[in-house]
């Protein structure tokens, strides 16, 4: 009779609940109920926990709330019902860990369902590979784990690894390793030791490679951002912040996360696989840019470092005011000098007025002989330089002579004297540089494009590896501390080359690690080392140079 009693008694608390239930729906019009989703037998599962509880044949109950959801709410689709804590049964000698295949696994992609396309709530069928939403009776996974008996799922959000259609929560040490390549973590002791890491990797097929010189696959003509990014990987300080979620979490930009989610996939070191493939970072880029940058039309990696040093700064800082770590990495400062034809002087003395030649000063704009000059400090992220024009006519050998430059007279445009000529507006352009910052951005302007056609300008740039000195080329300015030293060397760490046609050629890119002082070339998946001397000899792009301490 007591049992009795105590039965009746859970179910009328039981009972209570649903009454409570239904008095919690809300009220306002606004508020557009969705469908919820019952599933009887989870619901009596529940009644029984709830009134037993605790451990039952030597296995931990766990309670849950709202995480995996996915028997009240298969699909993502949220309820109105209030939802009750459920107790997850957590085992650990489950018999269908040897069905686990980590061959098949690859976290690289958009998480979707592979059924209905939803983001929300999705698991991985660790013996296929395949994405499922939920787990619920009436959902895809639980679905796939009947039909095709594959019984080892992890919820791809919260890294719980769960069997179907038993529902109990496995928790195995030996599944950590699956945690890690799918959300990989650096503590910020292993931050401060890459790049003293001179040990290379193995993937699971047999492969090795090293951590930080992995393979990008490139989805369709996605060189250019292949290139880009694994030139960025070799600045320090970018590197470590996003190697840590913690700095950027305030961030609600979803190509700030999937470029920190990209940055710990390449220096993973436990990774099982030698390649990582861009393709979320890529969805973000094309949502973030408008479908400016997107899969399938090729685009100049000037522009979408441009666009991505940019974009990445206004994710990043929390004021209008406030700096960011790309800014602190790349950004400098010119003086700029920008004399234009004075219209208003110049029919002045057209209609037969007066000007005496003393220069007239005023709000900042000297006007000296018809002509008004204009001096302002502009910050820059990169420089670009122009090119000397090829030669028109072949040489006795019938061969275009391919003319060779070296980099510090292309310099020479920011030493203050030198004079650049723009078209729109109609204005004589002169710079010099009153700030060098940590990490320099050089660009290279080869392509140009008119009404018909875009052309190259093959022109080789003979430029040093190291020790690149700028202070023997281009006045700059003093330190503005006192016992500071100037810093205007640079090394070479960085550099994108294009090779062919300007409508069908390729990009690479030289990259340096910096544990060996090694250089490697790297083309979309392959990777090779290679020597400094081959650097020197391609058609340059862009590069990055980084300051000497």
């Amino acid at each position: 009779m007591k049992a009795n009693r105590e039965d009746g008694d859970c179910i009328d608390r039981e009972g209570n609940s649903k009454r409570q239930k239904v008095v919690d729906f809300p009220s306002s019009p606004s508020e557009e109920p969705l469908v919820p989703y019952n599933d009887d037998d989870d619901d009596e599962r529940r009644v029984l926990n709830r009134c037993g509880g605790g451990e039952q044949d030597g296995h931990i109950i766990e309670s849950e709330e709202d995480e995996d959801d996915g028997d009240d709410d298969p699909y993502g689709q949220g309820s109105i019902l209030e939802k009750p804590n459920r107790q997850v049964e957590v085992r650990r000698d489950c018999p269908y860990l040897d069905t686990v295949n980590r061959q098949v696994l690859d976290f690289d992609f958009e998480k979707f369902c592979s059924v209905s396309l939803s983001n929300l709530n999705v698991y991985a069928c660790l013996v296929c590979g395949k994405y499922y939403q939920g787990r619920g009776k009436k959902s895809h996974a639980y679905t796939h784990s009947l039909e095709a008996g594959h019984h080892v799922y992890i919820n791809l959000r919260a890294e719980k690894v769960y069997c179907l259609p038993d529902g109990y929560e496995i928790n195995d040490p030996s599944l950590d390793d699956i945690r890690h390549v799918l959300n990989p973590r650096f503590s910020r002791e292993q931050v401060e030791q890459l790049d003293k890491n001179k040990q290379w990797s193995r993937a699971l097929d047999g492969s090795d490679y090293l951590p930080g010189m992995v393979g990008l696959n490139n989805i369709q003509k996605t060189d250019f951002v292949n290139v880009t990014i694994q030139s960025l990987m070799r600045v320090t300080p970018l590197r470590n912040f996003f190697l840590i979620p913690e700095n950027y979490q305030h961030s609600r930009s979803p190509l700030v996360h999937r470029f920190g989610e990209l940055t710990r996939k390449i220096w993973h070191a436990r990774n099982f696989k030698g390649q990582v493939s861009p393709h979320e970072f890529l969805q973000a880029v094309m949502k973030a840019s408008k479908k400016r940058f997107r899969i399938g039309v090729q685009s100049e990696p000037v522009e979408f470092m441009s666009w991505l040093l940019n974009t990445l700064h206004a994710d990043l800082r929390t004021s209008k005011k406030s700096s960011s770590i790309i800014h602190k990495c790349f950004q400098g400062e010119l003086e700029v000098v920008k004399e234009t034809q004075n219209k208003a002087i110049s029919e002045k003395k057209e209609s037969g007025g007066e000007h005496n030649g003393a220069p007239n000063i005023m709000d900042g704009v000297t006007e000296n002989n018809n002509v008004a000059a204009e001096t302002y400090r502009m910050p820059f992220l990169m420089l670009g330089l122009d090119l000397p024009e090829p030669p028109l006519f072949k040489d006795v050998m019938e061969k275009n002579i391919i003319p060779q430059v070296p980099l510090f007279n292309i310099l020479k445009k920011f030493d203050g004297e030198t004079v650049t000529t723009t078209v729109r507006p109609r204005a004589r352009m002169r710079y010099r540089v009153t700030r060098l910052p940590q990490y320099m951005i050089l660009h290279m302007r080869r392509f140009t494009k008119n009404n018909f056609f875009r052309e190259k300008n093959p022109t080789l740039v003979n430029f040093p590896v190291k020790n690149l000195e700028l202070k023997d080329y281009i006045p700059l300015p003093a330190p503005t501390k006192e016992n500071e030293r100037l810093r205007s060397k640079y090394d070479l760490i960085a550099n994108i080359v294009h090779d062919g046609k300007p409508d069908e050629g390729f990009y690479r890119a030289f990259v340096q690690r910096k544990s060996e002082e090694l250089w490697y070339e790297m083309q979309d998946l392959h990777v090779s080392e290679t020597l400094p001397q081959m650097v020197a000899l391609s058609e340059a792009y862009m590069q990055i140079y980084e300051q000497q301490r």
